[in-house]
């Protein structure tokens, strides 16, 4: 193990991780982009009915690293007076001051005008709903302090490049793309209730408002009727796009995922909390994989 450790990749790997511009971009931590990137493939996908053009496809790519990473970014200079108050988030580099505040603002801009300059090579259409994809980024750090439903802005957000993909491919958005945008909306509010359910005694403290202070008690249930919604609106989804049988395969895998995250906010215990919402990542890429194989056969 030591001589692991010791091996230069490591070396460097470590350098990286450590890098309080890494941390504030959250590079470190790719569980979000991968919750991004899922629904956003599977937009292409069904757009495409197939393998969607290389170029579109390195344009939504990167695109969702750079818009992920801009989202964390402002995420972290709206909340860095109050992220010193909550224990996951006290280290954060601008809760620390290992940041300047003001370089959180120029490096937002900067990777925003990166993803702008990326979808110039799309049609015009798609260029313009991008600027509804920024103003979303912008905008959901601050509803947390003005309504108990942040995670319903930053579902709008992480399911913005859907209408984008559906809009790069076909010269209309057809419904199916709504569709799949609704289905995301629900299961972003999903998991980032479960992540909120990790913060919720601090964030009660501190007075930051979400959907899991607002569900209370509540909040299995709300999450189970959220899932099942999840599942039908899918199901919808498949019978309006005359996907194939493994995609519905797909789905009961999904929804014995969304069974086990009940099971484990059983207790509602902090670390469970987290491990259902990383669970997440796999819900994702089942539904993109199903996609991909029914639009093969």
């Amino acid at each position: 193990m030591n001589n692991l450790k010791n091996q230069p990749w490591a070396t460097y790997a470590q350098k990286f991780v450590d890098n309080p511009y890494i941390q504030l971009m959250r590079l470190n931590k790719p569980i979000g982009i991968l919750l991004l990137l899922w629904p956003t493939l599977s937009a292409l996908w069904l757009a495409a009915k197939g393998v969607p053009q290389f170029s579109i496809l390195m344009v939504f790519v990167l695109g969702v690293l750079l818009m992920r990473s801009a989202g964390c970014v402002i995420n972290d200079w709206a909340d860095r007076k109050f992220d010193g108050r909550v224990q996951r988030t006290q280290n954060r580099p601008l809760a620390t001051g290992v940041i300047p505040h003001e370089h959180a603002i120029y490096l937002f801009i900067a990777l925003s005008l990166f993803a702008f300059f990326l979808v110039l090579s799309l049609n015009q259409q798609t260029i313009l709903l991008s600027f509804g994809g920024v103003l979303l980024a912008a905008i959901y750090p601050f509803m947390k302090r003005v309504t108990y439903f942040p995670q319903v802005v930053l579902g709008a957000a992480f399911s913005w490049g859907i209408v984008m993909a559906f809009s790069a491919v076909n010269p209309v958005v057809p419904a199916e793309a709504w569709l799949l945008f609704l289905a995301n909306v629900l299961w972003t509010l999903i998991y980032d209730t479960q992540y909120a359910m990790v913060d919720r005694e601090d964030d009660l403290k501190i007075g930051i408002k979400s959907t899991a202070i607002l569900f209370g008690d509540g909040d299995k249930f709300i999450i189970g009727l959220l899932q099942t919604l999840v599942v039908l609106t899918l199901i919808f989804l498949g019978n309006k796009t005359q996907l194939s049988a493994i995609y519905y395969v797909g789905l009961l895998g999904i929804a014995a995922l969304f069974y086990y995250q009940q099971r484990l906010m059983k207790k509602r215990k902090t670390e469970q909390c987290f491990q259902a919402f990383l669970n997440n990542n796999w819900v994702g890429l089942i539904l993109f994989v199903s996609i991909v194989i029914a639009e093969a056969m």
